[in-house]
């Protein structure tokens, strides 16, 4: 047990998966805890008894200020908004706050691998991960979470100072950090989460974080071919190493695609990884998380031999260019995770047959109009659905004889629009999932709008 939580006050405000790991982390280490969520008792009852075991005090319903009254510190789920008013009077107070992803990073023995950017993330988090386990040496261990899966805050005491932690961190979780990993990584940064962040300067400041508090022996990989990303080389206090297509200068350090290989320069020495027909995933998008993952995983020592059966074996993550099935010859494809404009790009420009495509969910305050643009130029078919549904429809404006996209069909939910697509499909086409906005309209989240997509489409 570690003796600076026992008797400690601490408030945790939202019970999801993040503020449930740390309720039963800082429970099982002797802190005191009130869990706050807006929801109640009725709607929570399953988690409530989950978490029966734990001495926690359950604050439902609402947000009350005087469940600051006691608080020494504050702890915020992933979701819970800064201007949250319990929030601000917690800032106004003086009281700290955190999160799990910080009090972790706090706690963890062993280096850490962390990685954030707009899209990318979650597969080049993945692709590291089986990187780490595949390097892992006798009983040496390697953890996947964060962002990902499972938060790794209530498995901390497992961990030991000979294992390696690969993190996916949000922009939410680095908001509140003051502190970095080891590795830091940093796949790109485009328009996201404007609705949370109000401006792009903002999410940028927050995906920054991950790299501010770095010490000099650490390491920074960034995109030298997104300008976000390469934009924070000027903020970098460890070492700098990079990824992208467009060729290193000299003197550089990173991973580069040089005639359809996969080659990292290291201490001046070229090396080809593997080819990029090997890669098995499709999209140059999915070619950059591969050279994102080469650079980390050289940063982290990780063998040629090593990195190469890792991107062999990989398959991807679900609910991301996730292939479904093939429907009167016509090939269905779940992007869910695709929750922002920017993602719907790189997925529709990852094919070359003709497209009918499936846009909508719930807008993010995001500029729609260069998925337009490429639309106009490739999609064959759109069917819109969802609460975004006016604002993409103006985005794309009105149908052109002879002109791309050749249909435009609105439907009020994603169960009508599978169908609609399947009306409008033919032999050859693919059918692409890659809403462009979030899932918040009609479904829990993104996995579960992709579980029932792939559920509606298996049932074709």
């Amino acid at each position: 047990m570690n003796d600076i939580w026992k008797n400690r006050n601490v408030l945790i405000i939202g019970a999801a998966r993040q503020g449930l790991a740390l309720a039963r982390y800082l429970a099982s280490q002797g802190a005191m805890i009130t869990l706050n969520d807006n929801r109640s008792a009725e709607q929570l009852s399953t988690v409530i008894n989950q978490m029966a075991e734990y001495p926690i005090q359950w604050a439902l319903g609402g947000h009350p200020l005087e469940l600051l009254d006691h608080a020494e510190l504050v702890c915020l789920s992933g979701g819970v908004a800064l201007d949250l008013p319990i929030v601000e009077e917690a800032f106004q107070r003086g009281i700290k706050i955190t999160n799990d992803s910080q009090i972790f990073m706090e706690t963890v023995p062993c280096p850490v691998i962390g990685i954030t950017g707009s899209s990318g993330k979650t597969t080049t988090t993945s692709l590291v991960g089986i990187m780490a386990q595949l390097s892992a040496q006798n009983d040496q261990k390697a953890w996947v979470g964060g962002n990902i899966g499972t938060p790794l805050i209530d498995q901390v005491h497992h961990i030991r100072e000979k294992d390696l932690v690969v993190l996916e961190l949000s922009s939410f979780q680095l908001e509140l950090m003051s502190i970095s990993p080891a590795i830091a990584a940093v796949t790109n940064i485009t328009p996201n989460h404007l609705d949370r962040h109000k401006t792009l300067q903002s999410y940028t400041a927050a995906k920054a974080r991950i790299v501010a508090y770095q010490k000099q022996e650490n390491q920074t990989i960034l995109n030298r071919d997104d300008p976000g990303s390469w934009a924070l080389r000027l903020v970098v206090n460890g070492r700098l190493s990079s990824f992208g297509f467009s060729p290193l200068k000299t003197g550089e350090e990173g991973t580069v695609c040089v005639e359809n290989k996969i080659n990292l320069v290291q201490n001046k020495v070229t090396q080809t990884i593997c080819t990029r027909n090997e890669i098995p995933l499709r999209g140059d998008h999915n070619v950059m998380n591969v050279l994102a993952a080469c650079a980390i995983g050289a940063a982290a020592g990780f063998s040629i031999e090593t990195m190469r059966q890792a991107i062999l074996e990989f398959q991807g993550v679900p609910h991301r260019l996730e292939w479904i099935r093939e429907v009167n010859g016509a090939q269905w494809y779940n992007d869910s995770i695709a929750t922002a404009p920017e993602r719907t790009i790189a997925a529709i420009q990852s094919f070359e047959e003709p497209i009918v495509l499936l846009l909508g969910g719930k807008d993010k305050d995001l500029p729609w109009e260069r998925l337009a643009q490429l639309v106009h130029q490739k999609v064959d078919h759109v069917v819109i659905f969802g609460a975004a549904a006016e604002k993409i429809m103006n985005a794309l404006g009105p149908v052109r004889l002879s002109s791309r996209p050749y249909s435009v069909t609105q439907c009020s939910n994603l169960q009508q629009a599978v169908d609609a697509a399947n009306t409008i499909a033919q032999t050859g086409d693919v059918v692409l999932l890659s809403p462009g906005g979030t899932s918040y309209d009609e479904f829990k989240d993104f996995e579960e709008r992709g579980e029932k997509f792939r559920l509606w489409v298996q049932q074709l």
